[in-house]
């Protein structure tokens, strides 16, 4: 029976491809304070540092191939209305396969303007201070740092209010406004949380049917797709 499944995922569901997380190394994103390189702040204060860091990323990124769990959760849609939710700014989900995903805090490959928030372009290279937009402005990475706001938050808080199925994979989702989403889950809604140090959150822990999957992502998905094909 088809059945619409929001499928939320962080930085647990890259951390297989070799893509470092900031949680695990004690508020440092590949040893830099993530508040130099991830906030409005931080752009201010040194621009060159922000570039250079993100075209480092974007190095990194072309490294890196999606893992076993990206490509399981493609399979979901071969029998459900499949919607990624992701937390993560990488395009593992892309690569895999997956037809519909929401980024939540933007994406590497692409840049703004400074000015215009709405014009957006694919970057796959280098960006550099001289760089500029149509508008004749800075162009800046299409990243959500911290502090600005989450402009696909509510697309996609639609999204989990009509899933049958809410799937959580390597997120904690103790950090808002992206851990607000699972409260918008229907009551009835069955949700299925993957991560290896799993940490309830209020919004999990007030939930109604919650199954807790103690594996990585590669794992989690291997076995949720055993749970919904079996």
């Amino acid at each position: 029976m088809l059945k619409k499944i929001a499928v939320l995922t962080g930085a647990g569901m890259s951390a297989e491809s070799g893509i470092k997380t900031f949680r695990d190394h004690n508020g440092l994103w590949e040893n830099h304070d993530v508040m130099s390189v991830a906030s409005p702040q931080g752009w201010a204060d040194d621009q060159e540092l922000v570039l250079r860091f993100y075209n480092e990323r974007r190095k990194q990124l072309q490294e890196v191939e999606p893992n076993q769990g990206h490509l399981d959760l493609v399979r979901l849609e071969a029998n459900h209305d499949v919607v990624i939710i992701t937390q993560n700014v990488d395009d593992l989900h892309e690569r895999a396969g997956s037809s519909r995903i929401i980024h939540l805090h933007g994406e590497l490959n692409k840049v703004r303007s400074v000015a215009d928030e709405s014009l957006i372009y694919d970057w796959p290279g280098d960006l550099s201070a001289e760089d500029k937009a149509e508008d004749g402005q800075q162009l800046r990475p299409h990243i959500v740092w911290f502090g600005e706001m989450v402009p696909e938050l509510e697309r996609a808080a639609q999204e989990v209010t009509t899933a049958d199925i809410v799937v959580i994979i390597g997120t904690s989702m103790q950090v808002y406004p992206a851990a607000g989403l699972v409260g918008y889950a229907r009551p009835d809604a069955k949700i299925y949380y993957i991560d290896p140090k799993p940490q309830l959150s209020y919004e999990l822990k007030r939930a109604a049917h919650v199954t807790v999957l103690e594996l990585t992502a590669t794992e989690g998905v291997m076995a949720l797709l055993d749970l919904l094909e079996g």
